[in-house]
C-alpha cells in the first residue's frame, strides 16, 4: 500500500505541505543506482519541506505500473502536490533538480491559499483515496481475468472437440491402410505406400501437437501472473540455438534462411526462456505460411543505447493493414488461418512476455510480399 515511510509522523498540516515522491525499480543493479541518489538530493533540499519517498519493486507490485501507466524504469512519481508528473530516463536526478524549485512554489501556493472543510479534507485523506483507487484498480482487473479465463475455458474446449477431430481421424485410417496394406503381394508397392502413410500419420500427429502445445501456451497465459526470471542474456547465442533446430524444416519447404545477427550486440535484460518461446513461435509463424522457396531472415539491431530490436520476417501473404493489430488479441483468427493448425494464441502469448519485459512488439507488412515481426528488449545494464 501507498503508505509513508513508518518512521515519519506528521501532523494533518505538515502532510499538506509535504511533497510525496514514488520511486519505481526494477531488479536491475542499475536501476536500483537510483535510489540512494535521489535520498541524498532529497535529504539536502528538503529542510523547508517534508518529503515522503517510497520505494516500490514493480516485481512485487506490478498494479501500479498500469496504474500509473508506466512505460519504464526507473521512474519517480510525484503524487502530491498535484497535478501527477512522471520522469523517467537516464538522467532522473538531474530531472528532479530541474522540476524541485517548481514543486516546492506549487506547495507553497497551494499551503498559502485559504481552503474550505472540503479541500483540507481531500487533501488529509489524499492517501487514502489512493490506497482505495489502487484496490478498486486490482479488484477490476481480477474481475476482467477471471471473465477471460471463463471465456477463454468455453473456446478451447469447442475449438479443440473440433480441430483435434480431423487430424486424429486421418492418422486413424492411415493406420488402418497400413494394416491392410501388409497383404499385398508387390513388396515394392507395399513399401512405398507404407512410407507414405507413415509421413502422413507422423504429420498428423505433428498437427496434434502443435494444437495440444497452443493450448497449454495459451492457458498459461492467461494466468494472473507469468513467471520472470529475469537475467543477462545474450541474443546472438540464442538465436544461433534456435535456428540450428530449424534446418530439417527449412529444407523440407525449400525455404532460405538469412541470418544478420551482430557478435557485438549488448545482452539484454529478460527470462531467457520466455523469449526463446516468442523467438521460437515467430519462427514457426514464418514457415506456416511463407510457401516453399520463400526466404525466413532473423536480424538483431541495437537500436538505442537501452533498446535491442529482433526482427522476424518472411515473404509469405501478408497481414491487411486493418488487422495488423488484432493479430495480437487472444483469439483473433485471419481468413488465410482457416486451413493452418492452431488457435491464433501464440501472437497474444508473445505480447504478454515482451510486455512483461517492458518492450514492444509490432507487425510491418504488405499484403502479397510477406510480414516482419519486431521487439524490443532493455540492455542490461
Amino acid at each position: 500500500m501507498l503508505e509513508p515511510p513508518k518512521h515519519q509522523t506528521t501532523s494533518e498540516s505538515d502532510q499538506a505541505a509535504s511533497i510525496q515522491l514514488l520511486l519505481f525499480v526494477d531488479e536491475r543493479p542499475s536501476s536500483h543506482e537510483y535510489i540512494q541518489p535521489i535520498r541524498d538530493y532529497i535529504k539536502t533540499v528538503s529542510q523547508n519541506c517534508t518529503c515522503q519517498l517510497e520505494i516500490i519493486e514493480i516485481h512485487e507490485q506490478p498494479h501500479l505500473v498500469e496504474h500509473f501507466r508506466l512505460v519504464a524504469t526507473p521512474a519517480l512519481v510525484k503524487v502530491i502536490p498535484e497535478p501527477r508528473q512522471t520522469l523517467a530516463g537516464s538522467n532522473l536526478v538531474n530531472q528532479l533538480q530541474k522540476w524541485w524549485p517548481k514543486w516546492i512554489s506549487s506547495l507553497e501556493e497551494n499551503h498559502n491559499q485559504e481552503k474550505s472543510p472540503e479541500q483540507s479534507t481531500h487533501m488529509g485523506y489524499s492517501a487514502e483515496l489512493m490506497r482505495l483507487s489502487d484496490e478498486i484498480f486490482r479488484l477490476k482487473k481480477d474481475k476482467e481475468n477471471l471473465q477471460e479465463q471463463l471465456k477463454f475455458k468455453d473456446q478451447v474446449l469447442a475449438m479443440l472437440a473440433h480441430d483435434l477431430r480431423s487430424p486424429l481421424t486421418a492418422a486413424s485410417i492411415a493406420v488402418e491402410t497400413l494394416e491392410l496394406a501388409q497383404d499385398q503381394d508387390d513388396s515394392e508397392k507395399r513399401q512405398k505406400l507404407t512410407t507414405q502413410l507413415f509421413n502422413q500419420t507422423r504429420n498428423q500427429f505433428r498437427v496434434m501437437n502443435r494444437l495440444i502445445t497452443d493450448i497449454l501456451q495459451a492457458s498459461k497465459s492467461m494466468n494472473a501472473q507469468l513467471h520472470v526470471q529475469q537475467t543477462e542474456v545474450f541474443l546472438p547465442r540464442l538465436s544461433k540455438e534456435i535456428l540450428a533446430q530449424y534446418k530439417e524444416s527449412l529444407k523440407e519447404k525449400s525455404l532460405t534462411l538469412v541470418e544478420d545477427i551482430p557478435q557485438d550486440v549488448p545482452p539484454v535484460y529478460a527470462d531467457e526462456e520466455l523469449i526463446r518461446q516468442v523467438i521460437v513461435n515467430l519462427i514457426d509463424n514464418g514457415i506456416k505460411y511463407t510457401p516453399g522457396g520463400g526466404q525466413i531472415t532473423l536480424s538483431i539491431l541495437h537500436r538505442t543505447s537501452q533498446k535491442v530490436q529482433v526482427s522476424i520476417s518472411d515473404t509469405g501473404p501478408g497481414i491487411p493493414e486493418e488487422k495488423q493489430e488484432r493479430i495480437f488479441e487472444g483469439h483473433f483468427r485471419l481468413q488465410r488461418d482457416q486451413e493452418k493448425e492452431g488457435y491464433g494464441l501464440g501472437l497474444s502469448l508473445c505480447r504478454k512476455i515482451i510486455r512483461v519485459h517492458y518492450g514492444q512488439i509490432w507487425v510491418d507488412s504488405v499484403p502479397g510480399q510477406g510480414s516482419c515481426f519486431h521487439f524490443t528488449l532493455p540492455v542490461y545494464r
